[in-house]
């Protein structure tokens, strides 16, 4: 159980006609907001907003939710860690996640089998390239270095910048129980996307047994001060209907898998059904009110502060808040969470 929270605003996805969000971070960062997120798909990428916002900050910490990893060889994403987190003097936190195999493979042109070998891999590169404590090889399968074969000309080396944290912080995305466990064994943070707080222990248990102390579990979540709760609820169901009905194949969904383990795989089934075949109205409609409840704190101030303490009784140990870009609000939720 973790009690106190720490705060943080994910601003998500950086999209071409959107306002730029720097006075947002701004001012998270005046009232005391921890950290503040970025994301990537298949559009903008995590780091560059991520740089833009942290040279007009100073103080609040910069972190990617998530850097896909099929999108960069592990020393690439190290340099850009190493260069932004230097320049920003060391606020950053390095989310990374594998995404799924529809990204993968249609976007990326790689191969997504055995996601969690490779992260482990790719994971255990950067450490080597910001450690600098000799050339960086690998004898791993999915990124061996140097490189088998080619020119026959490659040779280890080592990162000629000396980086300002030899120990940047690494989070994992990960929604399955065994990606959950090597985020506890290799990494020092979990960015779970969709959290029921009652229910994450009965999920995870196993998966978070190894812990070590000060993991962090940075959940992200959907908060809405409203009057108007089903108005709030419906917003919710929308981003919902999107993830567990069109966020990955009929065969293989993260998505609606978590969703099921939440003890809603029935809906879960009807509602990915009913997406695919075009009837999306129905879809939203087979979303039960109780799911999209248990993920988000949406309604009055006083609501949300009882269903707070669900999250405070939880293994959750920070909040990354996302909808709320005007001050005011994030004033309110800042005052909720931190008192």
């Amino acid at each position: 159980m973790s009690g106190d929270l720490k705060l943080g605003l994910n601003v998500g996805y950086w999209q071409r006609n959107a306002d730029d969000a720097t006075e947002v971070v701004q001012t998270a960062e005046r009232l005391g907001y921890d950290s503040v997120w970025t994301a990537e798909a298949y559009g903008s990428d995590a780091f560059t907003p991520l740089a833009w916002y942290g040279a007009r900050t100073s103080r609040i910490k910069l972190g990617t939710s998530v850097a896909q990893i099929s999108a960069r060889a592990p020393v690439t994403t190290a340099m850009t860690a190493m260069t932004l987190d230097h320049l920003t003097g060391g606020r950053l936190l390095l989310g990374i996640g594998a995404s799924g195999p529809q990204v993968v493979e249609g976007w990326y042109g790689r191969p997504f089998p055995r996601p969690l070998a490779r992260t482990r891999e790719y994971v255990d590169i950067m450490r080597k390239v910001w450690r600098r404590e000799e050339p960086v090889t690998s004898d791993g399968p999915h990124y061996p270095l140097p490189y088998p074969g080619g020119a026959e000309l490659g040779k280890p080396l080592k990162l000629i910048t000396h980086p300002l944290r030899p120990e940047i912080p690494i989070y994992l995305g990960a929604e399955g129980p065994k990606n959950v466990a090597l985020a506890t064994e290799i990494t020092d943070g979990w960015l779970p996307l969709f959290v029921f707080p009652e229910k994450i222990e009965s999920m995870y248990s196993e998966a978070l047994a190894g812990a070590r102390p000060g993991f962090d579990i940075a959940a992200m979540v959907l908060v809405v001060i409203t009057d108007d709760i089903q108005a709030a609820l419906n917003g919710v169901k929308m981003m919902l209907t999107l993830y567990i009905g069109g966020m990955g194949a009929k065969s293989r969904n993260f998505h609606a898998d978590i969703v099921g383990r939440m003890g809603f795989a029935d809906a879960a089934q009807k509602i990915q059904e009913l997406y695919l075949a075009g009837r999306r109205d129905e879809a939203f409609e087979a979303i039960p009110d109780e799911l999209a409840d248990g993920i988000s704190l949406v309604g009055p101030a006083g609501r949300i502060r009882e269903r707070l303490e669900l999250w405070r009784d939880s293994p959750v140990t920070n909040l990354l808040v996302m909808g709320p870009r005007d001050e005011p609000t994030l004033r309110s939720i800042r005052d909720l969470v931190l008192g």
